[in-house]
């Protein structure tokens, strides 16, 4: 199988920004242990905007509603161009990709809902669903031609539609009260856009204007901010034909290198800044750091593989060429490095609680790092017993 120029540009991107990814991980979590914890926690604290549209915001929400809403627009544009054109056009490509992400999602929030369905954490049951894009095809990518494209083809769709997933479960259960005004104003503003589109319309600065007066009012409704790019994607125009380039790609090609190297990285590096103080350690061992480790680190590999196994054992899917299950169940365990998305849903199911948001943290990481070195190390060993 050959890989498509996009996926070719989408896993160099991968590879090069997860290695960039843990260099800021590391630098947040240094500055956070250091005597310039302070300073950095006021520079995040810090207001930065104006009060007359009421757009003053401090560094750490512009970065979390604001930054990350772009790193949602070019998530969205991957989800348009794989159901039109991509893996996830054909329904029979994308059966098994689609059924794994399911069991993926599902699993894993039972296994932390299972933990935690009596205690004051289980609004995080979606902590444990998300997969990282970035991490999971940085370390797959290491592996080289040593995993059959195939299978870098099945993890990336399995991603994108675990990331739909969880737009959709932040649009749907991390919403706590509706400006209904404002909503309205939204879909006004997305109905414009939509006739942009099948007025054929294709310059892409008449659909960033509308959205961002999208993601300010999307803002100001109660919704996470963030949906707006998601909206703004799938009105972005587009087409099936191999030879011209789509506004949507153009988009697309133009966001990866800022969303792989500047917005993920600040992401990272304003919410992984976690103190390790003693008392964090002392409570560790709980229902709320079982849960997470348990769903992302057991629950996605459990999840993954036995929602496949159904699908090809009822004829609806087939494993991804020249690969097997032990391949499968190495990729499951890269599915379960969380990260950026996981961290994500910490911060909007326990806004305003740092001890909470902290330990979340920390149980992701540890089932990040768990999942990551445990699937690279199937796949690498799953290499070696072929060559010998």
């Amino acid at each position: 199988m050959i890989l498509t120029k996009y996926f070719q540009q989408f896993f160099h991107n991968s590879k090069s920004s997860g290695i960039f990814l843990i260099v800021f991980v590391l630098i947040s979590l240094l500055i956070a242990n250091s005597s310039l914890s302070g300073s950095f926690q006021n520079l995040l604290d810090t207001k930065i905007g104006t009060e007359i549209f009421h757009l003053n915001y401090s560094v750490s929400v512009w970065v979390n509603d604001g930054l990350m809403a772009i790193f949602f627009l070019l998530v969205g544009l991957e989800i348009k161009r794989e159901l039109l054109e991509g893996e996830l056009s054909d329904i029979k490509k994308a059966s098994l990709p689609i059924f794994a992400a399911l069991g993926g999602m599902l699993i894993p929030a039972i296994i932390y809902f299972s933990f935690n369905h009596d205690t004051d954490y289980k609004n995080g049951w979606a902590i444990p669903m998300a997969t990282d894009i970035a991490f999971s095809l940085a370390i797959i990518s290491l592996l080289g031609k040593s995993v059959p494209n195939s299978l870098k083809i099945f993890l990336s769709a399995l991603a994108i539609v675990d990331d739909l997933g969880a737009i959709i479960v932040i649009a749907l259960f991390y919403t706590d009260s509706i400006d209904w005004i404002s909503l309205g104003i939204c879909g006004s503003i997305t109905a414009l856009l939509i006739i942009l589109n099948k007025s054929g319309v294709t310059r892409i600065f008449f659909y960033i204007i509308p959205g961002l007066l999208l993601w300010y009012f999307m803002h100001h409704s109660g919704i996470h901010a963030t949906i707006a790019g998601v909206i703004l994607a799938f009105t972005i125009p587009t087409n099936i034909s191999e030879t011209e380039i789509s506004p949507l790609e153009k988009l697309e090609q133009k966001l990866h290198i800022p969303v792989s190297f500047v917005i993920m990285p600040l992401f990272a590096l304003a919410n992984t800044n976690i103190t390790f103080q003693k008392e964090i350690f002392e409570g560790f061992i709980n229902p709320l750091s079982l849960g997470i480790i348990g769903g992302l680190f057991i629950g996605k590999v459990l999840g993954i593989n036995l929602f496949s196994f159904l699908a090809i054992k009822l004829k609806w899917a087939k494993l991804p060429a020249f690969s097997a299950w032990k391949e499968m169940i190495g990729v499951g365990f890269l599915a379960g490095i969380g990260f950026t998305m996981s961290i994500f849903v910490s911060l909007l199911a326990f806004p305003n609680e740092i001890e909470i948001q902290d330990i979340s943290k920390i149980s992701i990481l540890i089932a990040s790092v768990l999942s990551g070195v445990t699937g690279y190390f199937i796949l690498k060993l799953n290499k070696k017993s072929l060559n010998d």
